[in-house]
């Protein structure tokens, strides 16, 4: 059909052919390091030319007008953005005009071009218009390709402001949609996969300040603010700079997808920051570098943003003649928000860039700062230098913004976006922005940071007191709850700089806490805690808490009840702070059963530590008393534990030992194949199952490869050898996805699946569950260290490896192949990467001598690494 509008010199082949050598051409002068500026102009002249190309020859005559609109009306376009076009008809088409309209837009999907297209009538224009911002927004954008300049400018003017949505409307609902905008992205910039265009501080961001230039004051180019006084050249530089390297970015995105792609996905960043010539280094990856310039960027991009947006409200929405409200010689309120009485204050008192902070505290009816303000601080920013940072006036300040009743985590998040939390505090300045390129860690070093903090202050509020009741009552009978606040503060404060950055941060601590007049006891505390942040999770997670002497040595490193606390507090906060799916009521369990053994421990003293004798006497009795109102007599609870030895009591709650019992009292525990029972967890969500079977060494293979298929989590295992060549075997699983409701029938189809462990139908097991296309992205060397346990009785195994279903079962089935006992596993993912610690012995109960581990440790790697697919 396209056939029908161009001639034989100019056919739709030819046009395509063009196209895509055009579009070589631009890749290649894109790898050459040519401004992005110039391409992605250059991308929309050369689509112009060929859509001239097109129309002239058939459509020229016939009243109409070729319209673009969208980016392309702005005369930017990257390698495989849409090409959004209007064809804008006069009231009456000559004869054969809408034929070969038809045929014309046909002819720009023959061209392989991605079309968007509308044709209307300037009455059409004005009823959607009228109708839809998202029409007005694309209309205002609108540039005269072919046709009438005439027609084009009647349309034009009919969707002039005074015509519809005045800048009041327009402004008002534009910021409505940024917000729902921001809330879709997580109202952060700091996604670790951020869309280069929608996500807060990104190039709609940018489109957004150009709209409302636009329609209020008439500005065609964002330099035009420059003479409306809404900018300074400077900020005009960083917005524009920040366009350029998110353009940069999104033609990169463009070339190496071969189509339309905004995400900034794993599966892409390494390669997008090679060929943006980033390189890695001694302590930082290529790809956390580029990650690292793209979150300042956007964090910047969000600054001018919200700065101008709140310019163009006081002068667009307020009253320019509102009174100010004073509230001393340096601040004043008007409209709401905080301003400075003129612009001289922070160069005439340095120290009131923090004095603000505590004044938006003091004043919780507060807005927020105007735009002026802001800008100001920006400019003042000079100003925070070494003589700033070691001036007590400014000590005093920065303590009481953290001991304030309210607005602690607000206010440290305004002085972050601000710059100034990060002049104050030069290694925190270091980390903003940082990204660490894994699964696990969700946020920027900066960001996650501050959500510690804000973890914290939760704890401290009355308010909060139902999400972690536990952690409020510690928190809340704390004298100095700042203490935990700088802990959180600068426990990740040396990421990135090469050593233990625990080490390294807990030096930073405790210089910064004595420079601020806190006691060498209190920075001690601080230091302590920067140092050991990862201590109570890591023993949690990877320790036999059953085991007295892990308590007691754990114990020793805490040293006292309110080391004790702090710690607990920051490491929940800690956790809760680094992924929103990594916190689950287990790893709640773990951590209150930890600080609660080492309390008791703290309470008898070191020199008095519990022995396993004296512990097992009292699960027992907790057990007993639960068994009696049930109803069970003690010659049943005493048959059932003469086939437990001590390992189990240690190894299990009372509460667990209570369900046990029970359950085999009332089963034939005589049974060739076993028993299986299966529950909710009674202190949380997750499931909980408990397998009785002659002892066979393939249970855990098994049992973890059905768990794995159905799509469940693994959590614990304890495997115990009873007597009469029994084991007792328990489990602790959640839902992978937890929208997933574990109902009555989901149990019994776990329940089901377990069964078939017992009776042996299952030989043949094999996990078909596929690896999430994030963990793809990323390889984990495996890796099979052994230790000894704390009481000597075992060996312990801690494997290293890329997470992927079916890891635990290919483990399990090399333990049987080597002849390897299994007494427990701690399972802990980390993102992409499995840390599992196995504690395990011979055949005879041994640990393993160091012929046998070695010969483990190449039979591991072996089947793990081969299964790497």
């Amino acid at each position: 059909m396209a056939q029908t509008i161009v001639n034989n010199s100019t056919s739709y082949v030819e046009i395509r052919t063009a196209l895509a050598a055009a579009g070589e051409d631009l890749k290649t002068r894109f790898e050459a390091g040519e401004s992005v500026v110039d391409l992605v102009h250059a991308r929309a002249t050369v689509i112009d030319a060929q859509l001239h190309k097109l129309w002239r020859h058939e459509l020229d005559e016939s009243g109409a007008a070729l319209v673009a609109v969208g980016g392309y009306g702005r005369g930017e376009l990257h390698p495989y953005s849409d090409v959004d076009v209007m064809v804008l008809l006069p009231d009456e088409l000559p004869p054969g005009a809408e034929d070969a309209l038809s045929a014309f837009i046909a002819a720009l999907w023959d061209i392989g071009l991605e079309i968007g297209h509308s044709v209307r009538t300037i009455a059409q224009c004005l009823e959607e218009a009228k109708a839809d911002l998202t029409v007005a927004t694309t209309l205002m954008e609108a540039r005269l390709l072919a046709g009438p300049a005439a027609l084009f400018d009647a349309m034009q003017a009919m969707i002039a402001p005074d015509k519809m949505w005045p800048s009041t409307e327009f402004f008002q609902e534009k910021r409505k949609e940024q917000i729902a905008r921001h809330h879709r992205y997580g109202d952060t910039a700091y996604n670790l996969e951020p869309n280069v265009k929608g996500s807060p501080g990104g190039l709609r961001d940018i489109q957004m300040i150009g709209w409302v230039a636009k329609r209020h004051f008439g500005a065609s180019t964002l330099a035009e603010l420059v003479d409306h006084k809404f900018l300074t050249p400077g900020q005009l530089r960083r917005l524009e700079n920040g366009q350029t390297f998110l353009w940069r970015i999104r033609f990169g995105l463009h070339i190496l997808t071969g189509r339309r792609e905004d995400r900034l996905l794993f599966d892409y960043q390494i390669k997008l920051a090679h060929l943006l010539g980033y390189e890695d280094a001694s302590y930082t990856l290529a790809v956390e570098q580029f990650m690292q310039r793209y979150y300042r960027t956007v964090m910047n991009l969000s600054r001018l943003n919200e700065m101008l947006l709140q310019l163009f409200e006081e002068a667009i929405l307020m009253d320019p003649d509102a009174q100010p409200e004073l509230l001393d010689d340096r601040f004043q309120i008007k409209n709401g928000f905080l301003q400075t009485s003129n612009d001289r204050v922070f160069a005439n008192d340095p120290s009131a860039l923090l004095e603000l902070f505590l004044v938006l505290q003091q004043n919780p009816e507060i807005r927020g700062v105007s735009a002026f303000t802001v800008g100001l601080i920006r400019r003042n920013l000079h100003l925070i230098d070494d003589e700033f940072r070691q001036n007590p006036r400014n000590h005093r300040l920065f303590l009481s913004i953290l001991r304030a009743p309210e607005g602690v985590t607000h206010e440290l998040r305004r002085m972050n976006l601000y710059g100034v939390l990060g002049l104050y505090i030069p290694s925190f300045g270091r980390i903003v922005g940082r990204m660490q390129y894994d699964l696990f860690h969700a946020y920027t070093v900066d960001e996650h940071t501050l959500f510690v903090v804000s973890n914290l202050r939760r704890f401290a509020l009355s308010r909060y007191d139902k999400e972690f009741p536990h952690c409020s009552q510690i928190m809340q009978s704390l004298e100095q709850p700042e203490i935990a606040y700088l802990g959180g503060l600068f426990h990740d404060i040396a990421k990135g700089r090469g050593g233990d950055h625990s080490e390294l941060g807990a030096v930073d601590a405790r210089a910064f806490c004595l420079e601020h007049g806190l006691s060498k006891y209190e920075a001690g505390i601080v230091a302590w805690l920067v140092k050991h942040h990862l201590i109570l999770s890591t023993t949690a997670q990877k320790k036999d808490i059953g085991d007295p002497d892990v308590i007691n040595e754990f114990a020793s490193t805490v040293g006292d009840p309110l080391h004790l606390d702090y710690l607990y507090l920051l490491t929940v906060a800690d956790v809760r702070g680094t992924n929103p799916k990594l916190w689950n009521s287990w790893k709640a369990q773990l951590f209150h059963d930890l600080y609660e053994l080492t309390r008791r421990a703290l309470r008898r003293g070191l020199e008095n530590p519990i022995d396993r004798e004296q512990l097992i006497l009292e699960k027992q009795v907790k057990a007993r008393e639960i068994l009696h109102g049930n109803g069970l007599a003690d010659k049943h609870i005493d048959n059932v534990w003469q086939l437990m030895n001590s390992n189990y009591f240690l190894r299990h709650r009372s509460t667990e030992i209570a369900w046990h019992t029970q359950w085999l009292a009332d089963s034939n525990t005589s049974s060739e194949f076993g028993l299986l029972d299966v529950r909710r967890r009674d202190t949380g969500d997750g499931v909980e199952a408990v397998i009785y079977t002659p002892r066979a060494k393939r249970t855990f293979a098994h049992a973890t490869a059905v768990l794995d298929e159905l799509g469940m989590t693994i959590m614990d295992a304890r495997i115990v050898p009873l007597q009469k060549g029994y084991s007792i075997d328990s489990f602790v699983f959640m839902e992978l996805d937890d929208r997933v409701e574990l109902d009555d029938s989901r149990l019994n189809r776990i329940r089901r699946a377990l069964t078939a462990v017992l009776t042996g139908n299952d030989d043949d097991l094999t996990v078909t569950r596929t690896v999430h296309r994030q963990a793809r992205m990323f390889t984990t060397r495996t890796t099979a260290d052994f230790g000894t346990s704390t009481s000597g009785d075992s060996t312990v195994l801690e494997i290293v490896a890329a997470d992927r279903p079916g890891l635990l079962s290919d483990i399990g089935r090399v333990f049987v192949e080597q002849e390897v006992d299994i007494e427990a596993a701690k399972i802990m993912t980390i993102g992409e990467r499995a840390e599992d610690v196995f504690y395990i012995s011979d055949e005879a109960g041994r640990p393993l001598d160091e012929n046998a581990q070695e010969e483990l440790r190449v039979a591991l790697l072996t089947r793990l690494d081969s299964n790497l697919n």
